[in-house]
């Protein structure tokens, strides 16, 4: 069993993935950030946004296909298994950020086209989340946590293109039909406000059950 964390740059999922991973004794698995073509897209982003995007991919679904492993695991030898956590989803990295690079002519329709083919067969045989919390927070707030924590490598990303990624998320998290949560940062600052953070992890909890 696993509970999906997402939300934009800055809405606080590794946060909240740690706050979580100690309240219920569960393994935190954090999002990936090494990837072979990184470089690469950074040097000629229209030639390597394809297989930037398709080796995330890949790396989210053995993410899943070992997390579900666990529970085939568990309910055959009724045994007590380690549940998971994840910082980001592999439904963001398909419907926020490589949609994204499409509409800002990065990612070519052709190779669209086909990486969407890609996820949607592979989304279509994943184990879903027992919960997904989306993070909502407007671009203020967003940029305030990102300033907050330094980031080197975030200290360029600009206020336009956290709100093309926002109005991303708003058409995703819309169409997502499967037990969600949605938290409103902007009134709910777990960050800084610990009663915030005690009762999101309460309605967090209450929503789940048993251990695998």
């Amino acid at each position: 069993m696993y509970i999906a964390i997402a939300g934009n740059i800055g809405s606080g999922k590794t946060y909240l993935t740690e706050l979580l991973s100690a309240r219920l004794g569960w393994e935190a698995q954090y999002e990936e950030t090494e990837n072979p073509y990184i470089g690469d897209f950074y040097d000629d982003m229209k030639r390597w946004a394809f297989n930037l995007q398709v080796y995330f991919l890949g790396k989210r679904q053995r993410q899943i296909d070992a997390i579900a492993s666990r529970e085939i695991e568990c309910r055959a030898e009724g045994t007590g298994v380690q549940s998971v956590v994840v910082d980001r989803t592999i439904y963001e990295d398909a419907q926020v950020f490589a949609t994204n690079l499409h509409r800002v002519g990065v990612l070519s329709s052709r190779d669209y086209t086909t990486y969407m083919q890609l996820y949607r067969f592979t989304e279509a045989n994943l184990l879903r989340p027992r919960l997904l919390v989306y993070l909502r927070a407007s671009v203020p707030t967003l940029v305030s946590q990102i300033q907050r924590r330094g980031r080197v490598y975030e200290a360029s990303i600009d206020a336009a293109y956290l709100e093309g990624l926002n109005r991303l998320y708003e058409e995703w998290i819309v169409t997502y039909d499967g037990p969600k949560l949605i938290v409103d940062v902007d009134r709910e600052d777990f960050v800084t406000d610990p009663s915030a953070r005690e009762a999101i992890l309460e309605r967090i909890a209450r929503q789940i059950d048993g251990s695998c």
